[in-house]
């Protein structure tokens, strides 16, 4: 969808436990840590997030230091081997599907981020 990204957080069965829904132009490290400090205020349980390549640098660290989360960055290895699902990545990936598949992303009709973020929830 152009304009907007949906940053997510989901636990092992791919339940979400926070959605964030910035504009397209953000980088991910970014918003990663306005996610963090929405994830810190709903839930503390969480100590390690698995991430994509595009949650490091900086970011791990900073996140470390102020939220006390561990971020492991999943990198996929598919210019050596080819195509081959990464371990674990499928399961943030899952509710992306599912919201496509219900049509709740594939066009942008909230006027506002707040009502984007609930979309996401649905």
């Amino acid at each position: 969808m152009k304009g907007v990204k949906r940053h997510i957080v989901v636990d092992k069965n791919s339940f979400l436990i926070a959605v964030m829904v910035t504009v397209a132009n953000i980088h991910d490290s970014k918003a990663a840590y306005l996610l963090m400090r929405v994830l810190k205020e709903l839930c503390s349980g969480i100590k390690v997030i698995l991430a994509d390549g595009g949650y490091r640098g900086k970011i791990i660290e900073n996140v470390k230091n102020k939220f006390g989360y561990v971020i492991q960055v999943v990198i996929s290895a598919y210019k050596e081997q080819g195509f081959n699902p990464i371990h674990k990545r499928w399961i943030v990936e899952r509710p992306f599907s599912w919201m496509e598949n219900d049509r709740t992303l594939c066009r942008n009709y909230e006027l506002t981020f707040d009502s984007a973020e609930e979309m996401g929830k649905i």
